[in-house]
């Protein structure tokens, strides 16, 4: 079984925990329809439709 040589820096441990798990920024797509940015293979909150058809009624703000 493999055993470490020196000690592990408490800097080099902390920052290899601290990115285990990054934020992955979702890409956001133009609404074909109102063309506002919207999360793809979602309805569009700002338009209510969803791949060409109206699925949500949006209230007038």
């Amino acid at each position: 079984m493999a055993v470490p040589k020196r000690k592990h820096s408490k800097a080099r441990t902390r920052s290899r925990k601290a990115n285990w798990k990054r934020i992955k920024i979702m890409g956001s797509v133009a609404c074909p329809n109102c063309h506002e940015p919207k999360l793809p293979h979602r309805v569009c909150l700002n338009c209510g439709t969803y791949k060409g058809r109206q699925v949500l009624t949006v209230k007038e703000k």
